[in-house]
C-alpha cells in the first residue's frame, strides 16, 4: 500500500532529476553534491533529499567520497530516444489528475486533448509547430514498439505496406531496414509528412484518415499507435476504410498497447487515453469484435516479449 502511496512522488522525483539537469551532468561525469550545487545552482540541502532518492529510485549511486554517480538505470534516461521527452510531458497528465475523483466520475476538459489535437481531425493539427511536437514525440517513442512488433509477426508475402498515422515514418523505416524489398506508403497529416525524411522505399502521402477515403494499392496496412487515441465509432469507421483500401485476403496488422490487466495497461495507458478525451485503450478481445464488425477475419493475436510496451493483433480481408 505504502509503494501505490508513494508513487507520485517517486515519479516528481525523478522528474526534478531530469529537469534540473543532474541526469544530464552525471551523466558527462560523476560529481559530488557541492559541484552539483554550484553547477545547477540549487540550495544545497534541497540538493541533497532530492540526491538521496535518487539513489534510493536506484537512479544514482553515491561512490566513496560523496561522489555521486549514474547507475545502469538512470543512464537510461538521457540515452533512450524520446523517453526524456516523454516523462517530461506527464506534466499535462498530472494536472488533469489533480482532483482524480472528479477526472473519473465525470467527462472533463482536459489539457492532455490539447496536447494531442491531431485526434480531432486535420483541422486541428495544421500548425506547424504543433505538428512537429507531436511527431517528433510519437518518432522518438517508436523505436522499442517497432522493436517488438517485428519480433513478433511475420512480414513474408508482404510486398506493400500502407502505414496510416505512420508520423514521419519511424516504424516504416524500421521496417525497411529489415525487409529491404518492401515497398511502403506513409500516410498521416499533410502537415505532418511534409517534412518527413524517409528513404526511397517509403512514399509519403497526405490525408486524413478520418476525412479522406485510404489510398489502395497496398496488400497490407498496419496501424501502429493509433486506434488507442480514439473512440470506438472512429475506430470501427477507420477499420471500414482500411477494409475498403485492401484487396481480397488483405492483412490489418495493428499494434499498440492493449489491456492485459497490468499495472501499464489497466492502470496507466487507460487513465493516459481517458484523459485524452477521445482515447480507450482496449482488450484484445475488444479490438477483435471491432475487427469483425468492419468485415474482418482470421484475427491472431501475436505474443510480444514486453506487452506493457504493445500487444500485436493481425487480421485478414473476408473474401
Amino acid at each position: 500500500m505504502f509503494d501505490l502511496v508513494a508513487g507520485f512522488v517517486n515519479t516528481q522525483a525523478m522528474t526534478a532529476l531530469l529537469d534540473l539537469g543532474v541526469i544530464e551532468k552525471l551523466s558527462e561525469r560523476p560529481m559530488t553534491l557541492d559541484q552539483l550545487s554550484v553547477v545547477l545552482g540549487a540550495d544545497r540541502d534541497r540538493l541533497q533529499v532530492l540526491l538521496r532518492a535518487g539513489v534510493a529510485l536506484d537512479l544514482l549511486r553515491q561512490r566513496r567520497g560523496g561522489i555521486y554517480a549514474l547507475t545502469r538505470k538512470g543512464a537510461v534516461l538521457p540515452n533512450v530516444p524520446g523517453l526524456a521527452d516523454m516523462i517530461s510531458h506527464h506534466a499535462v497528465l498530472y494536472r488533469d489528475l489533480s482532483d482524480p475523483a472528479a477526472f473519473f466520475k465525470n467527462p472533463q476538459d482536459t489539457e492532455l486533448a490539447a496536447f494531442w489535437p491531431y485526434v480531432f481531425g486535420a483541422g486541428a493539427a495544421t500548425d506547424p509547430q504543433t505538428a512537429e511536437r507531436y511527431s517528433n514525440l510519437m518518432s522518438e517513442s517508436q523505436s522499442m514498439v517497432a522493436e517488438e512488433t517485428l519480433a513478433a509477426f511475420d512480414f513474408k508475402g508482404i510486398k506493400h505496406l500502407m502505414d496510416i498515422g505512420g508520423g514521419q515514418g519511424a516504424f516504416l523505416k524500421r521496417v525497411v531496414a529489415k525487409h529491404k524489398k518492401l515497398r511502403c506508403t506513409l500516410f498521416d497529416l499533410p502537415a505532418v509528412v511534409a517534412d518527413a525524411q524517409v528513404p526511397r522505399a517509403i512514399t509519403p502521402q497526405g490525408g486524413s484518415f478520418r476525412d479522406d477515403p485510404l489510398p489502395e494499392g497496398a496488400d497490407a496496412i498496419s496501424l501502429i499507435r493509433v486506434l488507442y487515441d480514439h473512440n470506438d465509432e472512429t475506430v470501427l469507421a477507420l477499420l471500414r476504410k482500411a477494409h475498403q483500401a485492401l484487396p481480397a485476403s488483405g492483412t490489418l496488422l495493428i499494434s499498440e498497447p492493449m489491456l492485459t490487466g497490468s499495472r501499464a495497461t489497466d492502470v496507466y495507458f487507460a487513465t493516459y487515453t481517458l484523459a485524452m478525451g477521445t482515447g480507450k485503450t482496449r482488450s484484445p478481445a475488444e479490438i477483435t469484435e471491432l475487427l469483425k464488425a468492419a468485415g474482418f477475419a482470421n484475427v491472431q493475436h501475436h505474443k510480444t516479449m514486453r506487452p506493457f510496451i504493445t500487444s500485436v493483433l493481425s487480421a485478414t480481408k473476408d473474401i
